[in-house]
Protein backbone atom coordinates (compact mmCIF):
# COMPACT_ATOMS: atom_id res chain seq x y z
CA UNK A 1 0.00 0.00 0.00
CA UNK A 2 1.54 3.14 -1.15
CA UNK A 3 1.75 6.44 0.93
CA UNK A 4 -0.76 8.21 -1.46
CA UNK A 5 -3.53 5.52 -0.45
CA UNK A 6 -2.90 5.15 2.88
CA UNK A 7 -3.22 9.11 3.11
CA UNK A 8 -6.67 8.52 1.07
CA UNK A 9 -7.94 6.01 3.25
CA UNK A 10 -7.51 8.22 6.01
CA UNK A 11 -9.21 10.60 4.75
CA UNK A 12 -12.02 8.93 3.95
CA UNK A 13 -11.99 7.51 7.51
CA UNK A 14 -11.69 11.47 8.98
CA UNK A 15 -14.83 12.44 6.95
CA UNK A 16 -16.29 9.73 7.75
CA UNK A 17 -16.35 10.35 11.72
CA UNK A 18 -16.50 14.11 11.47
CA UNK A 19 -19.76 13.61 9.67
CA UNK A 20 -20.60 11.23 12.59
CA UNK A 21 -19.98 13.96 14.71
CA UNK A 22 -21.36 17.00 13.11
CA UNK A 23 -24.86 14.48 12.88
CA UNK A 24 -24.59 13.47 16.60
CA UNK A 25 -23.89 16.94 17.89
CA UNK A 26 -25.97 19.41 16.17
CA UNK A 27 -28.47 18.35 13.58
CA UNK A 28 -29.61 15.04 15.26
CA UNK A 29 -33.77 15.51 16.39
CA UNK A 30 -32.34 15.19 20.32
CA UNK A 31 -30.68 19.02 19.59
CA UNK A 32 -34.70 20.12 18.77
CA UNK A 33 -35.60 18.14 22.06
CA UNK A 34 -33.05 19.43 24.25
CA UNK A 35 -33.73 23.07 22.81
CA UNK A 36 -37.53 22.79 23.77
CA UNK A 37 -36.84 21.43 27.00
CA UNK A 38 -34.63 24.66 27.55
CA UNK A 39 -37.18 27.12 26.04
CA UNK A 40 -39.65 25.37 28.12
CA UNK A 41 -37.62 25.83 31.62
CA UNK A 42 -37.13 29.32 30.63
CA UNK A 43 -40.73 29.89 30.02
CA UNK A 44 -41.87 28.63 33.59
CA UNK A 45 -39.16 30.84 35.09
CA UNK A 46 -40.88 33.36 33.44
CA UNK A 47 -43.64 32.95 34.23
CA UNK A 48 -43.49 32.45 37.91
CA UNK A 49 -41.69 36.03 37.55
CA UNK A 50 -44.24 37.87 35.94
CA UNK A 51 -47.85 36.08 36.39
CA UNK A 52 -49.33 39.11 36.40
CA UNK A 53 -49.19 39.43 32.34
CA UNK A 54 -51.41 36.93 31.87
CA UNK A 55 -53.99 37.76 34.86
CA UNK A 56 -52.45 35.91 37.69
CA UNK A 57 -52.19 37.65 41.00
CA UNK A 58 -49.03 37.24 42.45
CA UNK A 59 -47.90 38.66 46.35
CA UNK A 60 -43.94 39.22 44.80
CA UNK A 61 -44.78 40.98 41.51
CA UNK A 62 -43.23 43.91 43.38
CA UNK A 63 -40.16 41.92 43.92
CA UNK A 64 -39.74 40.26 40.63
CA UNK A 65 -40.27 43.73 38.71
CA UNK A 66 -36.80 44.76 39.62
CA UNK A 67 -35.73 41.83 37.34
CA UNK A 68 -37.76 42.81 33.77
CA UNK A 69 -34.91 45.47 32.92
CA UNK A 70 -32.83 42.31 32.71
CA UNK A 71 -35.33 40.52 30.73
CA UNK A 72 -36.28 43.06 28.96
CA UNK A 73 -34.90 42.00 25.14
CA UNK A 74 -36.75 38.42 26.78
CA UNK A 75 -39.76 39.26 27.69
CA UNK A 76 -41.85 40.11 24.63
CA UNK A 77 -40.79 36.61 23.00
CA UNK A 78 -41.54 34.89 25.34
CA UNK A 79 -45.01 36.25 25.75
CA UNK A 80 -45.71 36.37 22.25
CA UNK A 81 -44.28 32.43 22.62
CA UNK A 82 -46.63 31.69 25.23
CA UNK A 83 -49.57 33.25 23.64
CA UNK A 84 -48.79 31.53 20.29
CA UNK A 85 -48.80 27.62 21.37
CA UNK A 86 -51.08 25.59 22.99
CA UNK A 87 -51.43 23.88 26.32
CA UNK A 88 -48.09 22.93 28.02
CA UNK A 89 -49.53 19.31 27.35
CA UNK A 90 -49.99 19.84 23.68
CA UNK A 91 -46.42 20.97 23.74
CA UNK A 92 -45.38 17.91 25.75
CA UNK A 93 -47.15 15.56 23.37
CA UNK A 94 -45.60 16.85 20.14
CA UNK A 95 -42.39 15.94 21.38
CA UNK A 96 -42.88 12.35 22.27
CA UNK A 97 -45.53 12.30 18.73
CA UNK A 98 -48.75 11.78 20.64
Amino acid sequence: MELADRIDAFRERLDEWLRGLYHGLISHPAYEKIEKEAEDTEDAFVLACFPDAFGIPSPVSYYTAELLPYLEDEFESWERRLWDRGTYLERKGQQYHF
